[in-house]
């Protein structure tokens, strides 16, 4: 049986024993498959879904907005709108409001408030109008109605109606006992409406302005002050 020999130790030097190098560990690693769960995949989902339809109506809201007119500076009623009465802004319209848009500026400018109108609000349709409220030759005068003294129809500007002076009591009383006195029928003045006020929310009272001709004006202005009158509207395009 053979030996293998090992070298000489040089002088000087201990002698170590043999030895040999064990293998180096090996890491193992291992990779577990994570589980999702049903709910949080549906989570994720929705937030997904949430988030289409948040910039979807962002964008509806920023995408779909229209240019309109705006009234900027104040027109009292019956006053001529002109170009710098007016501005324009951008929103998202209902189509159930009517207004004018930008590019409708010709069809205003040269018409007349209907209505006072108020710096910031938006133009309406029916706040404008073609017709002259007050003319040459006619005074505006201010009458005070109680809600028995008008039609429950709404008044608009532009509507021709009658004002009919009514009897006071006194004088109801004379007429009921004098039977040989004729009956003329009220005395009445013709006018057209400019504007009407706003209800009172106390007494339903509220009051309407009239374009009368000017001959007529102070008598029935100081028949208005009784409160001895009331207004009756005539038929369509006549009183």
């Amino acid at each position: 049986m053979s030996k293998t020999a090992m070298p000489p130790t040089p002088p000087g030097q201990a002698s170590r024993p043999a030895t040999s190098t064990p293998p180096a560990p090996t890491a193992v690693v291992g990779f577990r498959a994570r589980r999702r769960s049903p709910a949080m995949m549906a989570l994720g989902v929705a937030l997904i879904v949430g988030g289409a339809m948040g910039g979807f109506l962002l964008y509806q809201e920023t995408g779909e907005r229209t240019p309109v007119l705006a009234v900027a500076k104040e027109v009292p009623v019956g006053d001529v709108i002109e170009a710098s009465d007016l501005m324009e802004v951008s929103l998202s319209l209902d189509p159930a409001v009517k207004v004018f848009e930008a590019d409708q500026r010709g069809e205003v400018e040269g018409k007349r408030a209907a209505v006072a109108l108020v710096p910031g609000s938006v133009l309406a349709k029916e706040q404008v109008t073609d017709r002259e409220l007050v003319k040459d030759g006619e005074q505006l005068v201010g009458i005070g109605l109680k809600a028995s003294q008008l039609p429950a129809t709404r008044l608009s500007p532009g509507d021709e109606v009658q004002i009919v002076f009514t009897p006071s009591e006194g004088e109801q009383a004379a007429g009921k006992n004098d039977a040989n006195s004729p009956d003329a029928g009220p005395e009445s003045v013709a006018a057209r409406i400019v504007r009407v006020g706003a209800e009172q929310q106390t007494t339903g009272d509220r009051v309407v302005d009239v374009a009368v001709p000017a001959a007529q004006g102070a008598r029935l202005a100081a028949q208005a002050s009784t409160g001895d009158v009331a207004l009756v509207v005539g038929s369509e395009g006549g009183s």
